[in-house]
């Protein structure tokens, strides 16, 4: 039977700070921290994680400098809300190898928006690649339309 895309969670929640991604289960991202305007997202590559030259496939960089500059977004409203990525800029600076780190902090926006920075490092504490990002504040999923429209 195939799942329905608008049940991925099966019963998990969507929203909120424990909410459920099946994407970052998937690839076994974890968030480990998330404060005011600060968050870590982190990944132990695997070999179904790698690209063919052996190292982390750019797409699991970007989703964990995406997901680190998210958390850090809804973390500075508390988790009040959700974030919907709208722009992102992504820099790589050396292939990703083992333990991944990518650290997000908020810098700036308003009501509607909010920016972000990131960076990922491997387990040796070099840089992998570095991140700009906008995203979009939304009511969260079980809230009504109009709660979209109130303060972050």
């Amino acid at each position: 039977m195939t799942e329905s895309p608008s049940a991925p969670n099966q019963g998990k929640p969507v929203a909120g700070p424990d909410r459920h991604i099946p994407f970052l289960e998937l690839i076994s991202a974890r968030r480990e921290s998330v404060g005011k305007g600060v968050a870590v997202v982190a990944v132990e590559l695997r070999p179904d994680l790698l690209n063919n030259h052996g190292g982390g496939h750019g797409g699991v960089v970007m989703t964990l400098l995406d997901s680190a500059m998210a958390n850090a977004a809804l973390g500075l409203v508390d988790f009040a809300r959700e974030v919907v990525t709208i722009d992102m800029h992504v820099g790589f600076m050396r292939p990703a190898s083992g333990r991944l780190v990518a650290t997000g902090r908020t810098t700036g926006g308003g009501r509607s928006v909010c920016f972000c920075e990131a960076e990922l490092v491997d387990g040796t504490g070099a840089v992998v690649a570095k991140a700009m990002g906008t995203f979009r504040y939304r009511a969260p999923v079980n809230a009504s339309p109009d709660a979209d429209q109130g303060t972050p």
